[in-house]
């Protein structure tokens, strides 16, 4: 499990490297939007009992165990009627709730090989159309894998948008939809304390224990879904969603991990293709730039502006090498020394690399980053400790986001991973890339001890037969490699590259180039020359 968190929906606290470096991160936004629903972990939870020894697969496999029977809040019987045929039936009722928001919920199939089986309940939300010759709905995703959609609505750019319906949905295992439940709080919080880069074999085996025992409590709250959390499955619930709200065609807006969706949405399903845009590209052409070494670039950035700083501002050092030195130092000495933080709190490395880490999502969060770290510095990790608290979504009250359990839930079902030997081999292979990070976040195990199988392996995807794809990539994007969307736009046969010559994740919002030629194409299916460049 590496020491940081990427995950974050658009920061509302929002998306999306620790639980996870897990595998793409989710897009950025306003610290707090206003959100139809919240779903968080309960408050307090007993402890677990002491995490025990990983059983043994002889390395060839994940330990993967028998599913309990269990229902999870948002099971249901299907519709009336036969096979898929009776989802497509559905009425949806929207009713007013938030604001301008308009919500519903809907089911589908637990298991798409089984249509006359369980079913399970999408919450969705939308801001209804509000300009003249309406163009059908537009979709919106913000990332994670885990994201909560219909959040999103609250606070997606959707200034000359208005001929769309916006709709968010929480996918399957996310917020108010079917959820992937896990342990609570208390135990979440040893959870994404524990150290991630053991130096001995004792706290190597505790942290094998602590991964494993954290995808048991998965299975024993999730049961069956958490076989039924995949991307592929998620893209035929959109294929549903478009249907019930009478599109032909899917219009669709998708951040970060939501750039996975509507890729493998256009792989399915070609000729149902509307206009797609995917900001903030996930890696679907196998290319070697992982996201940790993003982040590292991303730090590399923060360091040169941070020696070149004038006026009062506390100084981490007069050389970009000077402050990656004192950034490697605080977080060094978090593993022998944890800092005190608020409210009897302490301040531990994985945390330290998880905040430092949340920052590094937007260039707005560099001064705060500055100012976090060299109060550590003083003796304080209070100010790191929040920022790490922003990417791990724990609210003040000790309670936690959901998708501290959707993100692995839907990451570990599409992820191929099953040997820990070979994450840990990865992990000493991005150090080499990743100096000042990269021997902090530790392999990523999760995966490899995740408690179910992986989903049947995705077909490559190249959207033959697809309308025009916009693929947004921002230079320095630190979560999305901007290598990431040149590699998607590539790959997939009508993709059409805009780049964003700047910092921060995702590019949709950050520039008004981008967004012009986002609008544009949305609204008057004006596609841009491939390889476009604009300015943040």
């Amino acid at each position: 499990m590496p020491a940081v968190l990427a995950r974050r929906a658009r920061r509302s606290v929002p998306l999306g490297l620790v639980l996870a470096l897990l595998l793409t991160a989710c897009s950025a936004g306003p610290s707090t939007p206003p959100a139809p629903s919240a779903s968080s972990s309960p408050a307090s939870s007993a402890p677990a009992d002491t995490p025990t020894a990983v059983p043994s697969t002889g390395g060839k496999g994940r330990p993967v165990q028998p599913v309990p029977d269990v229902r999870p809040a948002g099971f249901a019987d299907p519709p009336p009627g036969r096979g898929l045929a009776r989802y497509a039936e559905q009425q949806i009722n929207w009713q007013p709730c938030v604001r301008d928001l308009v919500c519903a919920s809907v089911l589908v199939p637990l298991d798409y090989d089984d249509p006359d089986g369980t079913a399970i309940t999408l919450a969705l939300a939308k801001r209804p159309a509000t300009g003249k010759d309406r163009l059908g709905s537009l979709f919106i995703n913000p990332g994670g894998p885990g994201g909560p959609g219909r959040n999103y609505v609250a606070y997606f750019e959707a200034e000359g948008l208005e001929r769309y319906d916006v709709v968010g949905w929480d996918p399957r295992g996310v917020g108010g939809s079917t959820p992937v439940q896990c342990y609570g709080s208390t135990d979440l919080d040893r959870f994404l304390s524990v150290d991630v880069s053991p130096d001995d074999a004792t706290e190597e085996r505790a942290l094998l224990a602590e991964t494993y025992a954290f995808g048991q409590s998965c299975l024993a709250q999730s049961g069956e879904l958490l076989q039924h959390v995949s991307t592929e499955e998620t893209v035929r619930d959109l294929d549903v969603l478009r249907g019930l709200v009478g599109d032909e065609q899917l219009h669709y807006f998708g951040a970060s991990y939501g750039t996975k969706i509507g890729a493998l949405y256009a792989e399915l399903f070609p000729a149902r293709v509307g206009r797609l845009v995917l900001d903030g590209a996930v890696n679907i052409s196998g290319q070697e730039v992982s996201q940790l070494e993003g982040f590292e670039r991303a730090l590399g950035h923060f360091a040169e502006w941070a020696a070149n700083r004038t006026g009062d501002e506390k100084s981490l050092g007069a050389t970009q090498a000077a402050v990656l030195a004192e950034v490697r130092r605080v977080l060094d000495g978090l593993d022998a020394n944890p800092l005190p933080g608020a409210n009897g709190r302490v301040l531990s490395q994985q945390q330290g690399v998880q905040g430092v880490v949340d920052a590094l999502y937007s260039r707005d969060d560099w001064s705060v980053l500055a100012d976090a770290i060299a109060t550590a510095s003083g003796g304080d990790g209070t100010k790191l400790l929040a920022l790490a608290d922003a990417g791990n979504f724990r609210s003040a009250d000790g309670t936690y986001g959901q998708i501290n359990y959707s993100f692995p839930a839907v990451r570990c079902l599409d992820s191929r991973d099953v040997s820990v030997a070979k994450a840990q081999r990865e992990a000493e292979r991005v150090k080499k890339k990743a100096p000042v990070l990269g021997p902090l976040a530790g392999a990523d195990l999760v995966c490899p001890l995740w408690s179910v199988a992986p989903a049947p392996k995705e077909p490559k995807i190249t959207g033959e037969g697809a309308a025009p794809i916009l693929v947004l990539g921002t230079t320095g994007d630190p979560a999305t490699p901007y290598e990431n969307a040149v590699g998607m736009a590539s790959q997939l046969e009508s993709g059409l590259l805009v780049t964003l010559e700047g910092e921060g994740h995702t590019a949709y919002d950050q520039s008004d180039c981008v967004s012009g030629i986002v609008r544009a194409y949305l609204v008057q299916g004006t596609t841009p020359d491939d390889g476009v460049r604009c300015q943040s």
